[in-house]
Formats: structure tokens, sequence, C-alpha cells
């Protein structure tokens, strides 16, 4: 079983006072064939800019009371091009994300060619602590990792800077 968001929202609480950034590598992530949303999305549906009420409530009101705070929340992601079918849900809904303070950023993979990349998603807090969130190969969680190990934290911020540094703003990324 994944991460509870309660579980995740006490770690960035307590972790994240300067900043959150999280480094997604994968394609896809396991969607459960029940999942209401991605039916939705896949029968045409998309969420509705003026609808605040219809986005995903729990998240995004972490990230307003996380960034309201003053911690600067960032999101790179690596994708493949042409994009999965899943990168292209995600991307329908990133709207919301932003809208509610955090930064994403679209990196195509061919430009990740050269850059020193973990193994791994992670999410870095204050550029100390470090999760690593495991998936297997067919994109389900498996468990979280989480280190504070310097040398770990340091070449995760690294990796993350040069993916954002390379990265398109979701503004301006197009599918």
């Amino acid at each position: 079983m994944a991460q509870s968001l309660h579980d995740f929202a006490e770690l960035i609480r307590r972790s994240a006072v300067r900043s959150a950034v999280h480094l997604e590598l994968r394609d896809v992530y396991a969607m459960d064939d029940e999942d209401a949303e991605f039916r939705a999305w896949r029968e045409g549906h998309r969420l509705d800019p003026d609808d605040r009420e219809s986005w995903w409530n729990p998240w995004l009101g972490l990230v307003q009371e996380i960034t309201g705070r003053g911690v600067r929340v960032r999101r790179a992601r690596i994708v493949s091009e042409p994009p999965s079918e899943y990168i292209r849900y995600e991307h329908s809904f990133t709207f919301t994300n932003v809208a509610a303070g955090e930064e994403v950023r679209w990196l195509p993979r061919r430009s990740a060619s050269g850059l020193s990349l973990p193994g791994n998603d992670f999410w870095l807090f204050d550029g100390r602590l470090v999760q690593f969130n495991v998936f297997d190969g067919d994109g389900r969680w498996v468990h979280t990792d989480r280190t504070d190990d310097r040398e770990t934290a340091g070449r995760c911020s690294a990796a993350f800077e040069a993916v954002w540094e390379r990265a398109v703003p979701h503004d301006k990324y197009t599918l």
C-alpha cells in the first residue's frame, strides 16, 4: 500500500521549511482499472479551471498550506515523447498543481541524456532529507526509502537542479 496522504502531509509539514522538490522519472504509474477520474478522462472529461471544487483537494490544499508559509514547492517530470497515456492524463490536470502554488516543469527524456540521475523518483526536503519512492516495473508503488545522508541528498539536489535548468515550464510545455 502506498504512503498515505496523511503520512506524507505530516512528513512535509515537519521536514520542509524552505523547499520541497519532487523528481518524477516514470512514464507510467499504476492506475487502478476502477479509478473513476482516469476512466472519466479517457471518456473525454477534463477538469474545469473555474471549478476548483472538482480538483484533487486534499493534495492541493496541502500544497497551498505549505507554499502559504513560504516553502517553495517544485516538481520536475522527465517524460518520453510521444508521451504515454498516463503522462497525457497527468498533463491535463497539472494546471491545478500550478494554481495551488507548485512550480512544475517537464523535460523530454531525450534532453536528459548526459545527466546523472537517481534510479528512483524522490522528494527532497530543504536539501537534506530524501524520500525515494520505489515502484515496480508496472508502476505500482512498492515502498519508500528515506535518508538524510549528506552525499545522497547532495547528489539528488544536483540532479534535480540539472533537470530543472533544462526543463520546460508547464505553461509552455505542450503535448
